[in-house]
This record gives C-alpha cells, structure tokens and sequence, in this order.
C-alpha cells in the first residue's frame, strides 16, 4: 500500500474539503483508496467513508506506539491511504509538540502534499511554502493544493510565485460558499445529519477535478505517493468483555473505529444499538456509551423510558461504561443549552450544563485501578460541559500531555462508571 498526507499551515485552510474532493475524484477513478485521520477526530473519518466508500481509521502519534501506528496504517484492504492532517503540520501537544502530522509524516516515510488558503495571500505564498519546505529536513514536502483561489489572475500569481521553488502545484480549488460544510461546537456537523452531502461530495470533486485554469494532476499525486513501511503481524490487546454492547447513533456517535475493530479481531462479540430510537439495552458483559451529542437530543432521551429502564435493570449485574456523553447520559441530570433540565439515567452522582459553556481541550495520560478498562491509557478531552456537582469515588488518575498532574477525573458507583475522557489507546 501506499500513502500520502494532505497538511496545512493551520487550522482552517481547508484540508478537510480538499481530502473530501480528492477522495472522491480517485474514487470515481476507479481507484481502490480509504481515508485516515491524523489525530482525536471523530467527525471527519466518517465524512472519508463518504466520499469513498472505504473505512477510515485515526492514527494519533501522541498516543499511539509507532508499531501500532503503522498496523493500523494497514488495517484494510486498499492501495492508496489519504491521511489528513490536523490543526498545522507541526502543530502538536506542548511542549515540543508531539502528536503532530509532521510525526506521522517522520513515522511512516510518507510525503506531504501542503494544502494553502490562499484566499488573502498571492506572492506572499512563496516565502510560506519555502519556509515549510525546509523546516525539517526529516519531512519531504512534495506538492501543493491552492485552496480557496480567487480568479484565473490570482491563480496565475500564486504559480509563478511557486514556480522558483521546484515543488509541483497539483491543483486548485476555487473560493466558493458551496463548497463549505455546516459547523457546531464539536466542528463539522456529523456526515450522517448533513443535508445533500452527496451533492457536495460531487461538486467537490468537479470543482478540484476542472480547477480554473488547468486541470487536477491526479497522476501527478499518485507518483508522489510512497511505499507504506512492512508491517509486522497485528496483535491486539484483550477485550474488555466478550459480548459488548455499544450505543450508536446521532447521539452516541464518537466510538473510536479502531478500538471496535480490535474487539472484534480478538473476538468479542460488538453488537449496536440505538437510545435515540428508544432501544432496551441488549444483552451484554459490558455496555458502553460513547461521546456525542445527548445535550442535542437531552429532551429525547429523558422521554426514553424503554432504554432508560433497560440500562438502570442492567447495572445491576452488567459493566458499563460512559465515555463524555455517554457519562453525561449515566448522570442524574443534564442542562441543555436553554438552561431546561433533563433527568437522565441516575446511576452516577452526576449534573452537567450546557448553559454555560466552557472548552475542555488536551491529551490525557489516565490510569484506572478498577472497571472494564482498568489500567494505564492515553486518551483525550474536549468537550464544552460544565460539571455542576460529581459525587462518589473517582474512576482515573489523571496527567496533561506534558505530565502534569490534573484533578482526578471520572466517577465510579458499584458495576457504573465513566468520565468525559475519551480513550484512544492502552499503555
């Protein structure tokens, strides 16, 4: 198999647009492709699997081994991995930082193609591109995207202004409002509730595909793609239980693909369901409620008898384990954005609010002694809840990515527990 990445200077330039359009373009080629996110990223994998019909899987440098990292690079079957990058190229968790896709690009020798807003920007391009070129000798730049370009005359500037540089212009995108997503706090509204997104998906692909002078050079990107690294054999950690039951839908929606895949490769058995719909809670060893968006649906799911009831019969003599909103969803009550209480599941001494909101956002090392996932874990946390008041024993010791102790996080009450922590990968 081989790779590439699609990175920017910074956040907002574009990239996710961009890997949607050149994912569907390749599809449409007949090309056999998946998508990868760099990164703790729920939202933009499942717009990958889209726009290309194929898996996609996050590959996190800060909390993944390098082993790790490249088996699940080749977790799938496909001849190309699209990944796209995260915040800037060598953006990444404090101090150095690490995690960033500059490490992923070092890790698996693949090369970087810079996607650039050049919206406010014409021969200003060169000097930011050449800086990125020789930052680090350690990740090839090899090509550019011009995203957002204004006119055939903009574009002209922006290429001569490169040409000098040696590095191959691909391609353009045109600055168009049809060619945005619709956003929330998280960020991108979810693949699965955004309206005509195959209508998008499609003018995507024809804006990259004409361009406004010349044409998309996709050969020319394919012969830039590199040779993932051999892969040793995949070995997967123990599952947490051997009937798993897991929430999914738009409310529960942040379940980490690559963990239920390695449920399923060590061979428990995953089986979904929806709260949302009203569904009772199958019969399982563990359950578990992923993050999402309950605040969303907060009214719904209080009015949810059959689910409700289902989960407080099965705490009795069944694990289960809430992860964000999901832990907000185990809770005695959650105040959604109006300010309007919701009574929840009552099986942790737990109140939440969204009526005012603040970001919690950062790498977690996390350490449990007791519960489904006992032990040592790097996860993440970024949610905008507020905790009113948590009562009981807490579920993880906590540090911040540069080893900096944090208040305990999570609640435990009898089989119940959960934390807004979401977890990525064992330690």
């Amino acid at each position: 198999m081989k790779g590439l990445i699609l990175a920017a200077p910074g956040s907002g330039a574009g990239k996710t647009t961009v890997t949607l359009a050149l994912l569907r373009l390749l599809s449409r080629q007949g090309i056999a492709l998946r998508g990868a996110k760099s990164g703790p990223d729920y939202i933009d994998p499942r717009f990958h699997e889209a726009a290309c019909g194929a898996p996609s899987l996050n590959l996190d440098a800060w909390a993944m081994t390098p082993d790790r990292l490249l088996t699940l690079a080749h977790r799938g079957t496909a001849d190309l991995l699209v990944i796209e990058g995260a915040m800037g190229l060598f953006d990444g968790a404090p101090p150095e930082g690490r995690g960033a896709v500059a490490d992923l690009a070092r890790g698996l020798g693949l090369p970087v193609v810079l996607v650039v807003d050049c919206a406010k920007m014409a021969q200003s391009i060169a000097p930011l591109v050449a800086g990125f070129a020789g930052f680090d000798p350690q990740v090839r730049l090899a090509g550019v995207i011009l995203n957002r370009v204004g006119s055939p005359r903009h574009e002209g500037m922006l290429r001569r202004a490169l040409a000098p540089l040696g590095l191959p212009v691909l391609g353009c995108l045109p600055r168009r409002a049809d060619l945005g997503l619709p956003e929330r706090h998280l960020g991108l509204v979810q693949a699965g509730e955004t309206p005509g997104l195959g209508d998008f998906l499609e003018r995507a692909a024809d804006a990259l595909t004409d361009g406004i002078t010349e044409a998309f050079d996709s050969a020319a990107l394919l012969d830039l793609a590199t040779p993932l690294p051999r892969a040793g054999p995949e070995s997967c950690p123990p599952p947490p239980a051997q009937r798993i039951a897991v929430a999914q839908d738009a409310a529960f929606a942040f379940a980490y693909p690559h963990l239920l895949g390695d449920w399923r490769l060590a061979g428990a058995e995953v089986q979904m369901f929806s709260p949302l719909a009203d569904d009772p809670v199958p019969e399982a060893e563990l359950i578990y409620l992923p993050g999402g968006y309950p605040e969303l649906h907060a009214g719904r799911l209080a009015a949810n008898h059959r689910f409700l009831e289902s989960l407080r019969c099965a705490s009795e003599n069944t694990d289960i384990y809430g992860e964000c909103g999901g832990y907000m969803t185990l809770g005695d009550g959650l105040v959604d954005a109006h300010g309007t209480r919701h009574a929840m599941a009552g099986l942790l001494r737990l109140e939440t609010s969204f009526a005012s909101r603040r970001l919690h956002l950062g790498y977690r090392s996390l350490d449990a002694a007791k519960g489904p996932f006992a032990g040592r874990w790097r996860g993440h946390e970024f949610h905008y809840a507020t905790t009113l008041s948590a009562k009981g024993e807490p579920l993880f010791a906590a540090r911040d990515s540069e080893g900096g102790a944090l208040s305990a996080m999570g609640l435990r009450a009898g089989r119940v527990c959960g934390s807004f922590a979401h977890l990525i990968a064992p330690i």
